[in-house]
């Protein structure tokens, strides 16, 4: 069950600022810049990142490219995410990007079908966007973890053995059409050497 209070939102808000000041305190080409950018300018390395994120939002707003912009924050760091995943030793961070991959898979799908008319929406890129930053955002609030064991999860225990029929019947007719299509090719390459 899904809830939270105000106390819980800001405890959650210091946490992920933390975090952030603790990444911004790192070595890397990003802080590297941003602290060359801070001594001659004064703003905080986390000021600026409030700020790029401000202007994100703001483009997202009135920029042209905005849903491009939006599947790009959908796609690049769940991606980054997942092949350290991949790479590491653990189990949890795994799950829960496979969990982030099968609910943006979901959402895309019924995307498809609803892009004609959710384009028209007003600031529908900067609500994808927001949408898509829910999914992947770390701890108790994922909205990927959420929307999987709320929505998907109950729908597939539900349909799992007709799901698993069709997937298994569609497996048999795919064999069936790759052996006849070798016998078919055999065949005409054995009337063509016999030609």
């Amino acid at each position: 069950h899904f809830s939270c209070t105000l106390p819980e939102v800001m405890e959650y808000v210091n946490k992920a600022r933390e975090q952030l000041n603790k990444k911004l305190k790192e070595k890397n080409s990003v802080t590297d810049a941003l602290g060359k950018i801070e001594t001659k300018t004064g703003v905080k390395k986390e000021y600026m990142v409030y700020g790029a994120c401000a202007f994100l939002v703001l483009y997202l707003m009135i920029g042209y490219g905005g849903t491009f912009i939006a599947n790009f924050i959908g796609f690049l760091y769940p991606a980054y995410c997942s092949i350290k995943a991949i790479e590491s030793h653990e189990k949890d961070d795994d799950t829960k990007w496979l969990t982030y991959w099968v609910v943006y898979a979901a959402f895309s799908l019924i995307e498809t079908f609803t892009d004609i008319f959710l384009f028209w929406i007003p600031l529908y890129a900067l609500l994808k966007c927001i949408f898509l930053i829910f999914l992947m955002v770390p701890g108790k609030y994922n909205g990927s973890v959420i929307l999987y064991e709320k929505l998907i999860c109950p729908y597939f225990l539900k349909y799992e053995k007709r799901i698993d029929s069709v997937v298994d019947k569609a497996g048999e007719f795919a064999n069936d059409a790759k052996n006849k299509a070798g016998d078919a090719a055999m065949r005409h390459g054995l009337d063509l050497h016999n030609e």
